[in-house]
């Protein structure tokens, strides 16, 4: 299902829910299909964070939940809200190690550039009950089709790496009966409620590196190596002199 976003162009696509790795996968195909077709139409499609300074970002939303053996949703909960003990420490997970979650579901340099306040996409660690400014939403279906909604990704992500991330921090949540904050309530830009994410992609480069309990999970081997790809990609932006700086700085200077 598919339809026009914020920004000119700009659409979402929901895929429907399967396994985490079909998932993936057809994330991964629908993305190498919607760039083959439109270069043979002579066009750019694009799955950029943030392509253009005066538009909205493009995310990548991952809706998650788990399921026993015999298909039943452990998410599915009574009171207060409808969720499972289950179901919060696997909040309880995203939000403890979402600094590092960033490093894999954000991974370019352009990614930070979506991030703010006011920018319709996360900027703080929270959650919330059908709280669409929150970086995990609830959506408001119980029972089978009790769920999380991690805003967090930006649609550059690699779906493979976005979903065992996620999976790799439900699992260490759920592991430790990591206990959750109290959702959000109302507008979720103050930073006085909430930790902020990393600002760039350095900084959540450390936190990946930082997060022992993370990547043991995703593995030492598999770490080592994206780290160092992703430091040497911010090392040569660093040394780059971009547009910006020779238009505001060349005829000036």
């Amino acid at each position: 299902m598919g339809n026009h976003e914020f920004g000119g162009g700009q659409f979402e696509i929901n895929l429907a829910h399967s396994g985490a790795l079909d998932a993936a996968d057809r994330a991964f195909r629908f993305k190498a299909a919607v760039q083959e077709i439109a270069r043979l139409d002579g066009r750019l499609a694009t799955f950029m964070a943030k392509p253009f300074n005066d538009e909205g970002g493009s995310g990548f939303h991952v809706h998650l939940s788990c399921l026993e053996a015999d298909g039943r949703n452990v998410f599915e909960g009574g009171e207060p809200d409808g969720l499972s003990e289950t179901a919060h420490h696997a909040i309880a997970g995203v939000l403890a190690h979402a600094p590092a979650l960033t490093a894999l579901l954000n991974p370019t340099i352009n990614s930070y550039k979506r991030f703010g306040p006011d920018s319709l996409a996360p900027w703080l660690i929270d959650w919330g009950l059908d709280n669409r400014s929150a970086m995990v939403r609830i959506p408001p279906e119980r029972g089978a089709a009790s769920r999380l909604e991690v805003r967090l990704g930006d649609a550059s992500a690699n779906p493979y790496l976005g979903v065992a991330d996620l999976v790799a921090a439900v699992y260490l949540g759920i592991r430790d009966k990591a206990s959750a904050p109290p959702p959000l309530e109302g507008y979720g830009y103050d930073a006085a409620k909430a930790p902020v994410l990393p600002a760039d992609l350095p900084a959540a480069l450390d936190a990946l590196a930082a997060d022992e309990a993370l990547t043991e999970v995703l593995g030492q081997e598999f770490t080592t190596a994206f780290l160092t790809y992703k430091r040497d990609e911010a090392a040569r932006f660093r040394r780059h002199v971009t547009d910006w700086e020779f238009r505001e700085y060349a005829y000036h200077l």
